[in-house]
């Protein structure tokens, strides 16, 4: 859905047609839940310690997100919260999945985040949804990650796992964001699941999805038609070197004598990331926006056509987001909330293919009885004929 008129208090119209469930764990400002409820399910809860991302996540979506941390939160909780359904669908999320091994659960070399997937994990064991779909980077997946899916087919062997890598770009998004995304399947459900392929055959540019936006007002305020749609605060001096830099190039593109000091090195292998002060291509896509999208210095985050970094709301159509979508919090919030998230329109596609077979196994499941239940029919008529047979004979 692409206007806020169909939406009705925040929450989409497909919702109020859903036949599938979800939870959303580690939501965030809502993306993954959003492009869940886009595929049509019903998202019955959704959690996450940041407080300032519930706010967005409830101000945007139906309000069933609430503030809590994965470590202390029971199943019992949550599934009160999400109405204590007789079931669940899908239980979604991305935790922090720095790596996991059953071996690690008293010392994870220090970083306490890598307990976020066993959390997710206890969450899975204890609700056993039909689908789970757990979202990360891409680095996931090279060596490492073959060793976490190994680990987690292990914990959760009564699921079929389904890894795959997704290009953002393939559906939609004028940002090539690489992903890594595990979805399992009951071992129950018959039915085969088949990973979405490409919703688009020619990406969206930058160009296309900056369309129609004009230019946030020069005295840093909010755009009174676009919400968080506002410049960065960024140095003069910083401007006067972006302001050399061409579409696709970079630091390199910048005079000399203007230069950070780090720059000014004759051998290119020491002067630093070539994204920085990069300048976007109107005819091309964006990397992976990060929260630091604001600043030249921490990649390719310069408007294709002004001097000046991409706005949040820029960035926001770059994941996918409607403009009617607000973020909340200070400036540092909304960068992280936009550059945390999960791009709409790829979850919604994943999510579509999991609601594809959800659909046929219930249509199995449902012939199947009807199947039984002919039968049954049929067995009643034959022994009802074969009475009649005997009392005829007597």
């Amino acid at each position: 859905m692409s206007t806020k008129n169909s939406h009705r208090n925040g929450s989409p119209q497909s919702s109020l047609t859903t036949q599938y469930t979800a939870i959303d764990s580690f939501c965030g400002a809502g993306g993954l839940s959003f492009g869940l409820e886009e595929a049509g399910f019903n998202v019955l809860a959704a959690f996450d310690s940041n407080e300032i991302a519930i706010e967005t996540y409830n101000s945007n979506l139906p309000k069933v997100g609430f503030t809590a941390d994965a470590r202390k939160l029971s199943t019992t909780h949550l599934l009160a919260k999400a109405g204590n359904p007789q079931s669940v669908d899908l239980f979604a999320g991305g935790p922090p999945c720095q790596g996991f091994s059953k071996q690690k659960r008293g010392a994870h070399n220090g970083d306490s985040r890598n307990d976020l997937v066993l959390e997710y994990v206890r969450f899975v064991r204890s609700i056993r949804p039909r689908f789970f779909l757990l979202e990360n980077v891409d680095q996931l997946g090279g060596k490492r990650g073959r060793t976490f899916v190994s680990e987690l087919q292990s914990v959760l062997s009564d699921y079929v796992l389904s890894p795959e890598f997704f290009n953002s770009a393939d559906f939609g998004v004028a940002q090539t964001r690489l992903r890594f995304v595990i979805v399992g399947k009951r071992t129950d459900i018959q039915s085969e699941y088949e990973s979405p392929k490409p919703t688009v055959r020619k990406w969206r540019t930058v160009g296309k999805a900056f369309q129609g936006l004009p230019e946030p007002p020069e005295d840093y305020s909010e755009h009174t038609d676009f919400a968080n749609h506002y410049l960065a605060k960024v140095t003069k001096t910083n401007i006067e070197r972006f302001s050399h830099v061409p579409q696709g190039g970079g630091w390199e593109d910048i005079p000399f004598e203007l230069r950070l000091k780090c720059h000014q090195i004759v051998d290119r292998s020491s002067g630093g990331w070539p994204d920085v002060y990069g300048r976007l291509k109107a005819d091309g896509q964006a990397p992976t926006v990060t929260g630091g999208f604001d600043s030249f210095t921490r990649g390719r985050y310069g408007h294709p056509l002004a001097n000046r970094p991409i706005t949040p709301r820029e960035a926001a159509r770059l994941q996918g987001f409607p403009d009617w979508f607000r973020f909340h919090g200070t400036r540092w919030d909304i960068r992280h909330q936009i550059g945390n998230a999960v791009p709409c329109p790829l979850s919604k596609a994943i999510g579509e293919s999991i609601k594809k077979t959800l659909a046929l196994e219930d249509q199995r499941l449902s012939a199947s009885v009807d199947k039984a239940h002919t039968n049954g029919i049929h067995r009643a008529v034959r022994m009802t004929e074969g009475t009649k047979t005997r009392s005829a004979h007597k």
